[in-house]
């Protein structure tokens, strides 16, 4: 399929598959002509970039990690190493974090909520 196909399939533009591309995340062959030639499977491929991306990891991180991913459902393969298990612990870890700050951060704003609305039935 095209890359214009490829975009409509999966919501992300074709200026970032052409960057998916040049970090080395997506592949594609070339027609005679120029243009870029991506196989089905390049649908799920897009997906785990997206979905990686989505939980904060860098392109160079999902760059190491697909390899070790099933395009196909996202499940592990068996390439991965134990440094790519460690980072991958690490990147984990930060995101509880961010997770964790997140959560703190609706606390309080549910609290003012709370308190605001209670002044406004107070007044009405």
């Amino acid at each position: 399929m095209r890359i214009g196909e490829l975009a409509r399939r999966t919501g992300v533009s074709e200026r970032s598959l052409r960057y998916y591309e040049q970090q080395g995340l997506l592949t594609a062959r070339r027609t005679p002509g120029g243009h870029r030639e991506y196989a089905d499977s390049a649908v799920d491929r897009v997906t785990r970039i997206q979905e990686l991306y989505a939980a904060g990891l860098s392109s160079t991180k999902i760059g190491q990690l697909l390899p070790c991913m099933r395009d196909a459902d996202g499940g592990p393969s068996e390439s991965a190493d134990a440094r790519l298990v460690e980072e991958l612990s690490a990147e984990r870890a930060r995101i509880d974090r961010v997770i964790q700050d997140l959560q703190r951060s609706r606390a309080v704003l549910d609290e003012v909520i709370d308190t605001a609305s209670d002044g406004l039935a107070a007044k009405g």
